[in-house]
């Protein structure tokens, strides 16, 4: 039986701190039904409802996205399902208002106003689109990267073709888990979450580490966003193999671990 692969966005969210580049990593709940304990980044499946009006994206057409990412009309919901996932899971909204501004949670009113939002479509009682229309919001498509494209092997109960994207984190929101689907989170140097893995304090699958490693040598956030803009286009899918339980990479058993 040919198993159905599904179209996934994930997002690498990206700060400058004093110990140098950061990553918001988060927890999956080890009761998860698929891939449950480990750190990733934000993410989650393409959903039907991410065909949002491209009015309400600035920055990328449907005829670029596509051309990024080397699809036939999906181009566009994969980049509106990585903001869309990055706000139900993190809590970070990349948009600008009415005025053209990046969205600023330091208010507490507006923290506030946007949790409530958050819990809403998490609850699946308020669409992604509806609340871009409600708030008169644009997504910030201009601030994602494409990083890299991943495809889940051949007999995993659940197979993938994610798109990974990167983007600085605005100043002025605070990035934290649902604690639902997700039970832990941190803002962690790209080095130390490979390490913390290898130590086995952290439990990393091997796209996460190799994008992870991607980043690691960047010396500022930005730079990291304009290395995976200046990629050469159309990127290689990347499909790993199951090698005795664990993901690797071919002709690389040892790829995820680092050793």
């Amino acid at each position: 039986m040919t198993m159905a692969i599904r179209p996934a966005a994930t997002i690498l969210l990206l700060r400058d701190a004093a110990v140098g580049v950061e990553v918001f990593m988060v927890r999956r709940n080890p009761s998860s039904p698929f891939v449950g304990g480990p750190y990733v980044f934000p993410g989650g499946r393409v959903d039907v409802l991410d065909a949002i009006d491209p009015g309400r994206c600035s920055g990328l057409d449907a005829r670029t996205a596509d051309q990024r990412l080397g699809v036939a009309g999906q181009g566009l919901a994969f980049h509106v399902a990585a903001v869309r996932e990055c706000f139900e899971e993190a809590g970070v909204l990349l948009a600008y208002d009415r005025q053209g501004n990046l969205l600023d949670f330091s208010a507490p009113e507006a923290d506030a106003h946007y949790r409530s939002l958050r819990d809403r479509l998490n609850a699946g009682t308020l669409s992604f689109g509806a609340l871009l229309e409600q708030e008169d919001l644009t997504l910030a498509l201009d601030r994602l990267a494409y990083l890299s494209h991943w495809i889940t092997p051949m007999g995993e109960p659940r197979r993938f073709d994610t798109r990974f994207f990167a983007a600085e984190a605005p100043a002025n929101q605070v990035a934290a888990h649902d604690d639902w689907e997700l039970t832990d989170s941190d803002w962690v140097r790209p080095d130390e979450a490979t390490e913390r893995a290898r130590k086995r304090e952290w439990q990393i699958i091997l796209p996460t580490m190799a994008n992870l490693r991607a980043i690691a040598d960047h010396p500022s956030a930005a730079e990291a966003v304009s290395w995976a803009r200046r990629q050469r286009l159309p990127l290689p899918a990347i499909l790993p193999k199951v090698y005795h339980g664990r993901l690797v990479l071919p002709g690389d058993e040892d790829y995820d671990l680092g050793e």
